[in-house]
């Protein structure tokens, strides 16, 4: 079976006090609970990890370098991120794309230098509004796939996180059936591209206003292994119930 997996990306939210949330998430778990992974800002990792100790959720980073060291004011190594205790990094997120202008060689550079950490790289794809509305979601999608994955894929150092980037943070959510046509043609993308048992063992998650009243419902979706969540999950009380919800699935 696929490991299930509840992720949250706090984006550019949280400070020290934020870490109280942690700790009313762990309380709050399920007995059998899927793997937890939460994305704090890159000032809080260490003590992240720190906070979530002996607990089963997992910290990870929302970016970090090609490069291990070196003169990149203001960026962080995987290296780093590793050193912190964390054990995820996302990458390439339509924000990272967007605003800083990373191309799929960009991300792909990042996911190899996030293996070479020993991290799992939690890799983010999807299609803007537009590229939806003009019939070109499995276009950009399979291109995205092609570009930004190296070819050493395996289930244990990558994650791929389908995040329509008109439903991030929008409250709007695709239907049922778009959510499938695309997670299913993710996966048969990967299986002609890295076999049937690497292609089959790869996490999907789904990204983009998921909340507690539509969790059950997307989790019940054919290869939807889990959910990338923003704004939900920054208070334990809004991602208590996706956990629960995809425990349950």
């Amino acid at each position: 079976m696929r490991t299930k997996i509840a992720a949250g990306n706090w984006k550019m939210n949280g400070t020290a006090a934020s870490l109280a949330e942690l700790h009313s998430l762990a309380t709050g778990l399920p007995e059998n609970p899927p793997q937890v992974v939460i994305c704090p800002p890159s000032t809080l990792l260490f003590r992240a990890t720190d906070a979530t100790h002996g607990s089963p959720i997992q910290i990870g980073a929302q970016d970090c370098h090609t490069e291990g060291a070196g003169a990149y004011t203001g960026d962080i190594s995987a290296t780093m991120v590793a050193d912190s205790g964390a054990t995820h990094v996302i990458l390439g997120h339509s924000e990272r794309r967007d605003a800083h202008c990373e191309t799929d060689a960009d991300v792909q550079a990042k996911t190899c230098a996030a293996w070479a950490a020993g991290l799992t790289a939690i890799v983010c794809i999807g299609e803007s509004e537009a590229e939806r509305d003009a019939d070109q979601t499995l276009d950009v999608i399979g291109g995205q796939l092609d570009g930004s994955l190296p070819d050493a894929v395996d289930a244990e150092n990558t994650v791929i996180a389908y995040e329509p980037i008109w439903a991030i943070g929008t409250g709007k959510v695709p239907s049922i059936a778009q959510i499938k046509e695309v997670h299913d043609f993710i996966r048969t993308r990967l299986i002609d591209r890295f076999g049937a048992e690497i292609g089959n063992a790869l996490p999907l998650l789904y990204g983009g206003s998921v909340k507690a009243a539509n969790a059950v419902e997307i989790f019940a979706v054919e290869n939807v292994d889990g959910a990338l969540v923003g704004g939900a999950s920054l208070k334990a009380e809004d991602f208590a119930p996706i956990v629960a919800a995809l425990a349950q699935s």
